[in-house]
Protein backbone atom coordinates (compact mmCIF):
# COMPACT_ATOMS: atom_id res chain seq x y z
CA UNK A 1 0.00 0.00 0.00
CA UNK A 2 1.37 3.52 -0.84
CA UNK A 3 2.01 5.50 1.77
CA UNK A 4 2.73 9.71 1.63
CA UNK A 5 6.33 10.74 2.68
CA UNK A 6 6.48 13.19 4.82
CA UNK A 7 8.14 16.67 3.60
CA UNK A 8 11.52 16.85 4.69
CA UNK A 9 12.54 19.24 6.96
CA UNK A 10 14.36 22.80 5.75
CA UNK A 11 18.01 22.22 5.71
CA UNK A 12 20.13 23.41 8.55
CA UNK A 13 22.24 25.12 6.17
CA UNK A 14 19.64 27.14 4.02
CA UNK A 15 20.07 30.25 4.36
CA UNK A 16 17.66 33.64 2.91
CA UNK A 17 19.27 35.09 0.42
CA UNK A 18 20.32 38.97 2.53
CA UNK A 19 18.93 39.87 5.80
CA UNK A 20 16.15 42.41 6.93
CA UNK A 21 18.15 46.06 8.31
CA UNK A 22 16.18 46.33 11.23
CA UNK A 23 14.80 42.42 12.01
CA UNK A 24 15.95 42.61 15.69
CA UNK A 25 12.90 44.66 15.90
CA UNK A 26 11.03 41.93 15.76
CA UNK A 27 11.27 40.92 19.60
CA UNK A 28 10.77 44.50 20.58
CA UNK A 29 7.92 46.17 21.50
CA UNK A 30 5.85 46.85 17.95
CA UNK A 31 5.14 50.87 19.45
CA UNK A 32 8.57 51.51 20.55
CA UNK A 33 9.88 50.61 17.22
CA UNK A 34 7.82 52.25 15.46
CA UNK A 35 8.46 55.49 17.39
CA UNK A 36 11.84 55.48 16.94
CA UNK A 37 11.35 54.90 13.60
CA UNK A 38 9.53 57.89 13.38
CA UNK A 39 11.26 60.49 15.67
CA UNK A 40 14.47 59.51 13.00
CA UNK A 41 12.46 61.50 10.34
CA UNK A 42 10.77 63.91 12.16
CA UNK A 43 11.63 66.09 14.34
CA UNK A 44 15.16 64.58 14.57
CA UNK A 45 15.74 64.52 10.98
CA UNK A 46 13.52 67.88 10.10
CA UNK A 47 16.09 69.76 12.81
CA UNK A 48 19.32 67.90 11.19
CA UNK A 49 17.92 69.44 7.70
CA UNK A 50 17.45 72.64 9.54
CA UNK A 51 20.95 72.58 11.08
CA UNK A 52 22.33 72.13 7.59
CA UNK A 53 20.53 75.08 5.99
CA UNK A 54 21.79 77.64 9.11
CA UNK A 55 25.22 76.07 9.19
CA UNK A 56 25.39 76.50 5.26
CA UNK A 57 24.87 80.55 6.22
CA UNK A 58 28.28 80.33 7.29
CA UNK A 59 29.46 80.97 3.35
CA UNK A 60 28.28 84.34 3.83
CA UNK A 61 30.17 85.49 6.68
CA UNK A 62 30.40 86.24 10.68
CA UNK A 63 27.11 88.08 10.03
CA UNK A 64 24.66 86.59 8.34
CA UNK A 65 25.65 83.38 10.10
CA UNK A 66 25.40 85.69 13.38
CA UNK A 67 22.30 86.91 12.35
CA UNK A 68 20.57 83.17 11.90
CA UNK A 69 22.02 82.38 15.38
CA UNK A 70 20.09 85.02 17.12
CA UNK A 71 16.93 84.38 14.09
CA UNK A 72 16.87 80.64 16.10
CA UNK A 73 17.02 81.69 19.70
CA UNK A 74 14.09 84.20 19.62
CA UNK A 75 11.74 81.67 18.74
CA UNK A 76 8.75 81.80 21.22
CA UNK A 77 9.64 79.15 24.00
CA UNK A 78 12.70 78.31 22.23
CA UNK A 79 14.13 76.25 25.18
CA UNK A 80 10.90 73.92 25.79
CA UNK A 81 10.89 73.21 21.98
CA UNK A 82 14.67 72.63 22.07
CA UNK A 83 14.21 70.04 24.89
CA UNK A 84 11.05 68.06 23.63
CA UNK A 85 12.00 68.34 19.66
CA UNK A 86 15.30 68.02 19.47
CA UNK A 87 17.25 66.77 22.86
CA UNK A 88 15.06 64.45 24.22
CA UNK A 89 13.92 62.67 20.88
CA UNK A 90 17.75 62.31 20.21
CA UNK A 91 18.67 60.95 23.22
CA UNK A 92 15.62 57.93 23.44
CA UNK A 93 16.50 57.35 19.41
CA UNK A 94 20.19 56.83 20.20
CA UNK A 95 19.20 54.94 23.31
CA UNK A 96 16.96 52.68 21.84
CA UNK A 97 18.96 51.97 18.52
CA UNK A 98 21.71 50.62 20.81
CA UNK A 99 19.35 48.38 22.40
CA UNK A 100 18.05 47.18 19.14
CA UNK A 101 21.78 46.73 18.10
CA UNK A 102 22.24 44.60 20.81
CA UNK A 103 19.43 42.55 20.28
CA UNK A 104 20.63 41.75 16.79
CA UNK A 105 23.50 40.27 15.01
CA UNK A 106 24.74 40.91 11.54
CA UNK A 107 26.16 38.25 9.50
CA UNK A 108 28.16 40.12 7.40
CA UNK A 109 31.54 37.15 7.77
CA UNK A 110 29.43 34.16 6.39
CA UNK A 111 27.14 36.17 4.69
CA UNK A 112 28.42 39.64 3.10
CA UNK A 113 25.48 40.95 1.59
CA UNK A 114 24.75 44.56 1.13
CA UNK A 115 21.56 44.29 3.47
CA UNK A 116 24.31 43.25 6.16
CA UNK A 117 27.07 45.85 5.38
CA UNK A 118 24.24 48.43 4.94
CA UNK A 119 22.74 47.29 8.53
CA UNK A 120 26.17 46.98 10.24
CA UNK A 121 27.41 50.47 8.54
CA UNK A 122 23.94 52.20 9.99
CA UNK A 123 25.00 50.85 13.50
CA UNK A 124 28.28 52.17 13.35
CA UNK A 125 27.65 55.83 12.02
CA UNK A 126 24.37 56.03 14.47
CA UNK A 127 26.98 55.77 17.55
CA UNK A 128 29.49 58.31 15.73
CA UNK A 129 26.22 60.08 15.14
CA UNK A 130 25.75 60.07 18.90
CA UNK A 131 29.18 60.89 19.96
CA UNK A 132 29.32 63.93 17.65
CA UNK A 133 26.08 65.64 19.07
CA UNK A 134 26.80 64.59 22.21
CA UNK A 135 30.21 66.61 22.12
CA UNK A 136 28.91 69.69 19.79
CA UNK A 137 26.04 70.20 21.80
CA UNK A 138 27.98 70.14 24.94
CA UNK A 139 30.93 72.64 23.23
CA UNK A 140 28.98 75.14 21.50
CA UNK A 141 25.71 74.97 23.43
CA UNK A 142 27.56 74.47 27.26
CA UNK A 143 30.23 75.76 27.42
CA UNK A 144 32.68 78.75 26.72
CA UNK A 145 30.51 81.90 25.00
CA UNK A 146 27.20 81.74 25.96
CA UNK A 147 26.00 82.12 22.05
CA UNK A 148 21.91 82.34 22.52
CA UNK A 149 22.83 85.54 24.69
CA UNK A 150 25.67 86.27 22.68
CA UNK A 151 24.67 85.29 19.21
CA UNK A 152 27.78 87.78 17.37
CA UNK A 153 30.09 85.48 18.59
CA UNK A 154 28.87 82.45 16.86
CA UNK A 155 31.61 82.27 13.72
CA UNK A 156 34.47 83.39 16.02
CA UNK A 157 33.52 80.31 18.16
CA UNK A 158 33.22 77.70 15.70
CA UNK A 159 36.25 78.90 14.02
CA UNK A 160 38.64 78.89 16.61
CA UNK A 161 37.28 75.40 17.59
CA UNK A 162 37.82 74.37 14.13
CA UNK A 163 41.54 75.73 14.00
CA UNK A 164 42.74 72.57 15.99
CA UNK A 165 43.18 70.24 12.71
CA UNK A 166 42.03 66.99 15.16
CA UNK A 167 39.05 68.59 15.47
CA UNK A 168 38.16 69.69 11.96
CA UNK A 169 38.75 65.91 11.45
CA UNK A 170 36.50 64.66 13.54
CA UNK A 171 33.71 67.16 12.34
CA UNK A 172 34.41 66.43 8.14
CA UNK A 173 34.28 62.83 9.64
CA UNK A 174 30.75 63.30 11.68
CA UNK A 175 29.32 65.07 9.03
CA UNK A 176 29.82 62.61 6.18
CA UNK A 177 28.71 59.71 9.11
CA UNK A 178 25.75 61.94 10.16
CA UNK A 179 24.45 62.28 6.66
CA UNK A 180 25.00 58.69 5.35
CA UNK A 181 23.07 57.54 8.93
CA UNK A 182 20.12 60.02 8.11
CA UNK A 183 20.16 59.05 3.74
CA UNK A 184 19.75 55.48 4.66
CA UNK A 185 17.69 55.98 7.73
CA UNK A 186 14.78 57.72 5.13
CA UNK A 187 15.12 54.82 3.09
CA UNK A 188 14.76 52.31 5.77
CA UNK A 189 11.54 54.61 6.67
CA UNK A 190 10.20 54.42 3.44
CA UNK A 191 10.74 50.43 3.10
CA UNK A 192 9.46 49.70 6.96
CA UNK A 193 6.29 52.32 6.72
CA UNK A 194 5.48 50.95 3.30
CA UNK A 195 5.86 53.94 1.11
CA UNK A 196 8.07 52.14 -1.42
CA UNK A 197 6.49 48.71 -1.50
CA UNK A 198 8.87 46.03 -3.73
CA UNK A 199 11.82 45.67 -4.85
CA UNK A 200 11.72 47.95 -7.50
CA UNK A 201 10.87 51.18 -5.48
CA UNK A 202 13.03 50.10 -2.64
CA UNK A 203 15.83 50.16 -5.37
CA UNK A 204 14.85 53.37 -7.27
CA UNK A 205 14.63 55.48 -3.77
CA UNK A 206 17.71 54.11 -2.68
CA UNK A 207 19.54 55.92 -5.97
CA UNK A 208 17.48 58.73 -4.97
CA UNK A 209 18.49 58.59 -0.86
CA UNK A 210 22.38 58.23 -2.12
CA UNK A 211 21.93 61.64 -3.94
CA UNK A 212 20.33 63.18 -1.11
CA UNK A 213 22.64 61.90 1.15
CA UNK A 214 25.62 63.11 -0.63
CA UNK A 215 23.71 66.63 -1.43
CA UNK A 216 23.72 66.99 2.64
CA UNK A 217 27.27 65.91 2.98
CA UNK A 218 28.61 68.37 0.39
CA UNK A 219 26.36 70.86 1.67
CA UNK A 220 27.81 70.49 5.57
CA UNK A 221 31.50 70.14 4.48
CA UNK A 222 30.73 73.82 2.54
CA UNK A 223 29.58 74.93 5.75
CA UNK A 224 32.63 73.79 7.61
CA UNK A 225 34.94 75.36 4.83
CA UNK A 226 33.46 78.97 5.57
CA UNK A 227 35.20 78.76 8.95
CA UNK A 228 38.48 77.10 7.91
CA UNK A 229 38.98 78.45 4.06
CA UNK A 230 40.52 81.88 3.49
CA UNK A 231 37.97 83.98 2.52
CA UNK A 232 37.13 84.86 6.28
CA UNK A 233 40.09 84.88 8.34
CA UNK A 234 40.54 85.47 11.90
CA UNK A 235 37.05 86.94 12.11
CA UNK A 236 36.26 89.31 15.03
CA UNK A 237 35.17 87.61 18.60
CA UNK A 238 31.75 89.46 18.35
CA UNK A 239 30.30 90.96 15.04
CA UNK A 240 27.94 93.98 15.50
CA UNK A 241 24.57 92.21 14.94
CA UNK A 242 22.79 95.62 15.93
CA UNK A 243 23.32 97.19 12.96
CA UNK A 244 22.58 93.93 10.86
CA UNK A 245 19.99 96.30 8.46
CA UNK A 246 23.25 98.15 7.31
CA UNK A 247 24.86 95.21 5.57
CA UNK A 248 25.21 96.94 3.17
CA UNK A 249 27.55 99.25 4.29
CA UNK A 250 31.51 98.00 4.72
CA UNK A 251 32.24 96.87 7.92
CA UNK A 252 34.69 98.54 9.10
CA UNK A 253 32.08 101.69 9.34
CA UNK A 254 30.82 99.92 12.62
CA UNK A 255 33.94 100.44 14.29
CA UNK A 256 33.79 103.18 16.95
CA UNK A 257 36.95 105.05 18.35
CA UNK A 258 38.32 103.24 21.41
CA UNK A 259 36.65 100.32 20.44
CA UNK A 260 39.09 97.29 21.16
CA UNK A 261 41.78 95.82 18.58
CA UNK A 262 39.86 92.43 18.29
CA UNK A 263 36.45 94.11 17.26
CA UNK A 264 38.07 95.98 14.64
CA UNK A 265 36.91 94.67 11.31
CA UNK A 266 39.55 97.02 9.58
CA UNK A 267 39.40 96.72 5.50
CA UNK A 268 37.80 93.55 5.67
CA UNK A 269 34.32 93.26 4.41
CA UNK A 270 32.66 90.30 5.99
CA UNK A 271 29.04 91.81 4.97
CA UNK A 272 27.61 90.04 1.74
Amino acid sequence: MATVQPAAPPSAHSVRRGVEPLRAGQRTSFLWHKLHSLLGIVPIGAFFLEHVLSNFEALKGPIAYGEQVKFLNSLPLVRVLEWVFIFLPILYHAIYGVYIWLRGKSNIVYYPWAGNWMYLAQRYTGLIAFAYIAYHVATQRFMGASLPENPGMAFAKVQHELANHWILAVYVIAMIAVCWHFAYGVWLFAAKWGITPGEVARRRFGYVCVLFGVLLAGMGIASIWAFVGPKYPNAPDNVPLANIQQRAQPARQYVRVGQPAKFQLRDTNYEL
